[in-house]
């Protein structure tokens, strides 16, 4: 026969499926899943076992790890060494383990994440309180199975006489499940396992008075009773554990923060970094010195501040920004009859109970099973010391040992276990005091195996017995909680004032889009004045802002989006630098640009808004605290339709007037009461009916009749009428005419289209910027007051052949003294 004919075709899919199934079964059962009845996973289990089996005890003297791995690995766990280690150095590490279940003896690491010594180094015995999860073990009250090389047996699960899945915790991760239940207290934990066998109907409330939550090795602060309750009831949850934390004052006025708890699972030596690594990168203005002082009196940091610095502020900060404070997720996840289940405090106590009846019944028929075959012989001594003339005389008459048994139990009705006692029997138990002791032993044991079967006859006595033992162990084993807890969740707000210190700066935006943020000293340096700011050929100045370092900007964009802006995160530059583009601070698209920057120093003045205006005259107004956001990315400010985009974004505080004009040369004047507060996403309203080919270019704040109203056409042409001559309008009408062009084959043309208009109660400078890259200059006085229908005069002049794209306002800026 051919090789090849004795294979069978498969499919991969069908052969990988199959061996990934019996895989993610082995890892589910036999590696990282601990057993809901005793907590523990397979290798802790064998780990455990050997070392009891070799009589590692806290009675004897400390043996070398080695040899313990080695048992482990030869006998039960056909594995690496180093996995059987890591699982045994856990065990004895009291910062992991709720009660350590392996007295270590050595280098066993730190909470540094220090490794422990390699087991040929340290030495180990099993923990008074792992001898109780080995307690009657000897009793036949647990299964035991083949090892993996049918050498010897090994147990299904261990007697467990306290819950220790809930008391030590666990966390492991799967194919397709993970675990990870905390530590608890084991007073707690008891408590409630009594509570639960007294009342089976108690609900998950009526427990969480007695365990009030989980209990971590290294103390800490516990907030987040609802989470608590969720992981209790469902076997999910997400609790908030937080350090230890006393604010100090020390000599000198100052402050330092002494941290002596830190959370569950936190490596102290990364905590430390972090913090000062916060130091060194100056994240936070006011840390002088993160040292650790952690000995023999236990765990200790301290923050040592600078003078007048915000502890609290800063310790927000640090809190929010490092593991000081840290989010736990409970995933209560265990294996039941085989199989994972998640499940909630109720549950595991009650599989907990019916584990620990079944281990009292199974002790219970072996102790009686001992009891009976001992009263059984004594009984049959008594009998035979009330007529041992004639039981010597038998024996005497016996040809050898196999004689005198048959005789014995021929003559006298002895059992043949009676038998063989009695000629065992030494002489010096024929003393009065002695037959005296026997028939008190036997009355005793009388008395015992009634006790023992009223056990298995009883449900109530046999509870009762479990909770003796629960009450020994707590009694002994007991100690305080560690962990506090806080109900509600305390929200972490740093002040932007603790990262930042708080100066007054300028920040610029040129009409190319280039942003920079100066010093007022770099500033006053160079002049104090305009002229002398930093800016790339054929570039200008439009917008100059006055702002301080905690405040914050917002960007708004020709297509409708925003982004938030602190205007610490500006790249700070001197006066005569030209700064950098805006795309290199916040993320614009190519296709977009910014049309307006607002200064925010707070989101919740009362009463201001934000009114935005379209291309198309849409007007939208709605308030300033709905555009307060953390992200650093884009967000819808307004809707935007299609072939339309924003051209001006004011703050208002919703008692102006709006002009809008537009490119044809129409105007409009309307209340801004007249344009409803709406929604941040919500496109707005007409503000003024435009011809098809028409749009706006501009949109002013007026008031009070007073100042002129500017107008420029893209010639150049300009001239100034007064408010006055602006009737107030309702919304959304054609509006008035306020430009008039000139047209024929024989006039010099003033312009085809309004490039801006301006609002002006005082003199204005006025820079243009021509399609050629030309800029001109020019003061909103030059300009004539004629009529709203007037044609304008030369204000800007421009070559043939060009045209005006661009006017703003020169900014201006009063010398900082």
């Amino acid at each position: 026969m051919d090789m090849l004919e004795q294979f069978l075709p498969a499919y991969l899919e069908e052969v990988v499926g199959d061996r990934f199934g019996r895989y993610s079964k082995y890892i589910i059962q036999d590696r990282a899943i601990p057993d809901v009845r005793d907590g523990l996973k397979p290798v802790q289990r064998r780990i455990l076992y050997a070392m009891y089996d070799s009589n590692n005890t806290p009675d004897k003297p400390y043996r070398k790890s080695a040899k313990t791995v080695g048992d482990v690995m030869g006998n039960y766990h056909p594995h690496g060494d180093s996995s059987i280690y890591e699982g045994m150095v856990r065990m004895a590490q009291p910062w992991k383990m709720g009660h350590v279940l392996v007295d270590g003896h050595g280098n066993w690491g730190s909470m540094d994440d220090d490794p422990a010594a390699a087991m040929r180094y340290t030495e180990a015995r099993l923990s008074p309180i792992a001898m109780e999860i080995l307690r009657d073990i000897d009793k036949r009250t647990v299964q035991f199975k083949d090892n993996f090389d049918n050498t010897t047996k090994e147990p299904v699960v261990l007697p467990s006489r306290y819950p220790n899945l809930l008391v030590n915790g666990t966390s492991g991760i799967s194919a397709g499940f993970a675990t990870e239940i905390p530590p608890h207290s084991l007073r707690e934990t008891i408590d409630a396992c009594i509570a639960v066998m007294a009342r089976p109907e108690i609900t998950v409330d009526e427990l969480m008075g007695i365990v009030k939550g989980p209990d971590f090795p290294t103390g800490g602060v516990i907030m987040g009773e609802e989470g608590i309750r969720e992981a209790y009831t469902t076997g999910k949850g997400r609790i908030f554990i937080r350090s230890k934390v006393e604010i100090e004052d020390v000599r000198g006025g100052r402050q330092q923060i002494t941290i002596t708890e830190i959370p569950y699972q936190v490596v102290k030596s990364r905590l430390v970094s972090a913090m000062e690594n916060i130091r060194l990168e100056k994240k936070v203005e006011g840390i002088s010195e993160v040292r650790d002082e952690s000995g023999r009196n236990g765990l200790r940091i301290v923050v040592e501040l600078k003078k007048e610095a915000d502890a609290n502020g800063i310790l927000a900060y640090l809190l929010k920004k490092t593991d000081l404070q840290v989010t736990y997720n409970f995933n209560m996840v265990a294996i039941v009859n085989k199989a994972p289940q998640q499940l909630g405090i109720k549950q595991i106590l009650n599989a907990y109970i019916a584990h620990q009846k079944e281990v009292v019944t199974h002790r219970t028929k072996y102790e009686l099973e001992k009891a009976e075959e001992r009263a059984h012989v004594v009984e049959g001594l008594v009998k035979a010391l009330n007529i041992l003339d004639e039981v010597i005389a038998a024996i005497k008459a016996s040809k050898n040992r196999a004689d005198a048994q048959n005789n014995l139990v021929a003559m006298f009705g002895f059992s043949e276990r009676q038998a063989d006692a009695i000629l065992t029997l030494q002489l010096y138990r024929l003393t009065n005091l002695e037959i005296t002791s026997l028939e008190k032993e036997l009355r005793e044991m009388q008395k015992r195996i009634a006790y023992l079967r009223s056990i298995l006859e009883s449900e109530k006595k046999l509870i009762g017995v479990i909770k003796d033992e629960l009450t020994e162990i707590r009694d002994k084993f007991g100690i305080d909680r560690r962990s506090s807890i806080r109900g509600e969740v305390e929200e972490l707000k740093v002040n932007l004032e603790v990262m930042v210190p708080s100066e007054d700066v300028i920040v610029t935006l040129s009409e190319e889009g280039y942003m920079k943020r100066t010093s007022i000293l770099s500033f006053t340096r160079s002049g104090g004045d305009m002229q002398t700011a930093g800016v790339k050929e054929g570039d200008a100045i439009s917008n100059v802002y006055e702002v301080n370092t905690i405040d914050n900007l917002l960007l708004f964009t020709r297509k409708g989006q925003y982004y938030m802006l602190p205007v610490h995160q500006i790249p700070e530059f001197k006066w005569k630098d030209t700064g950098t583009a805006v795309v290199n601070i916040v993320p614009i698209p190519k296709d977009d640009s910014i049309v307006a920057v607002i200064p925010v120093k707070d989101f919740n003045q009362p009463g201001s808004s934000l009114v935005f205006v379209t291309k198309r005259a849409q007007v939208k107004r709605t308030d300033l605290k709905d555009y307060m956001t953390t992200r650093s990315t884009a967000i819808a400010a307004t809707k935007v339709a299609d072939g339309d985009e924003v051209i001006r974004v004011m703050q208002s505080d919703g008692t102006k007037q709006l002009l809008l004009v537009s490119k044809l040369g129409m105007s409009i004047r309307f209340s801004e009461q007249e344009v409803n507060p709406m929604g941040r996403v919500a496109a707005g309203v007409r503000g003024m009916q435009l011809r098809e080919d028409d749009e706006l270019i501009a949109a002013e704040w007026v008031a009070d009749d007073e100042g002129e109203v500017l107008v420029v056409s893209d010639l150049g042409y300009a001239k100034r009428t007064l408010l006055l001559d602006y009737p107030l309008q309702g919304r959304g009408g054609k509006g008035l005419q306020t430009f008039e062009f000139k047209e024929g084959k024989r006039v010099k043309p003033n312009g085809s289209a309004l490039v801006a208009a301006l609002y002006c109660k005082e003199e204005k400078g006025i820079i243009a910027l021509t399609s050629s890259g030309a800029q001109l200059a020019a003061s909103s006085e030059k300009a004539p007051i004629e009529d709203r229908k007037s044609i304008g005069r030369i204000l800007l002049p421009v070559d043939k052949n060009d045209v005006i794209t661009t006017i703003f306002v020169r900014p201006d800026l009063s010398p900082q003294s």
